[in-house]
């Protein structure tokens, strides 16, 4: 038995030493690797602020430029004509000048036609140049699209729906019919209709 216990001895200790795990060196990766993770968040917690600063930015410069553009079309609207009306002003002072000449006791009705002539044509360059145009189809064949026929007229010297008398001028704005020229329509007397259907 005592022989037994010191070959019991004897191999524990031939047994080679295991070598055992350093603590402090486990320890010190594990702090550089939770150091490196911290910073790695801090960078991103960084970021991530610094985005969300640039987006609150970014929806505040939107929102100032919608309420720019709504503003600046609301001023549009109100004062779309405003260039338009400086235009006309001068003609209706011209207008009440006419009518305060023509009520003297001593008008002198050609200088009243001349001043008329002369608003007239003031009025007509005003138009013009804010892209109105005169719809008047004296002598051209009727338009359904521009003119609106008020009557028949019967003319041996005019081929059918040609334009004999404008009764009212049309006009368009910027080539969109704004009013339709109201017109008499030539049409073939009433023997050369019944010579026509008779030959047919």
């Amino acid at each position: 038995m005592a022989d037994k216990a010191n070959q019991n001895d004897a191999s524990e200790q031939e047994q080679p030493d295991v070598a055992q795990p350093d603590e402090n060196e486990q320890m010190s990766d594990d702090q550089q690797t939770i150091a490196e993770l911290q910073e790695q968040l801090d960078a991103a917690l960084a970021k991530a602020e610094e985005n969300w600063d640039k987006a609150v930015r970014a929806t505040a410069e939107q929102e100032n430029i919608r309420r720019r553009a709504e503003r600046d079309l609301e001023n549009a609207h109100k004062f779309a004509l405003e260039k338009f009306l400086q235009e006309l002003i001068p003609i209706k002072d011209s207008l009440e000048m006419g009518l305060q000449a023509a009520q003297a006791p001593d008008a002198n009705v050609a200088k009243l036609r001349e001043g008329t002539q002369l608003i007239l044509k003031m009025l007509t360059d005003t138009l013009e140049k804010y892209g109105v145009e005169v719809v008047d189809p004296m002598g051209h064949p009727f338009d359904p699209e521009h003119h609106q026929a008020m009557t028949l007229l019967e003319s041996p010297d005019h081929a059918p729906n040609t334009v004999l008398a404008v009764m009212q001028k049309g006009y368009k704005l910027n080539e969109r019919l704004v009013r339709p020229a109201m017109v008499a329509v030539s049409k073939a007397p009433a023997n050369e209709e019944q010579s026509s259907e008779e030959s047919q």
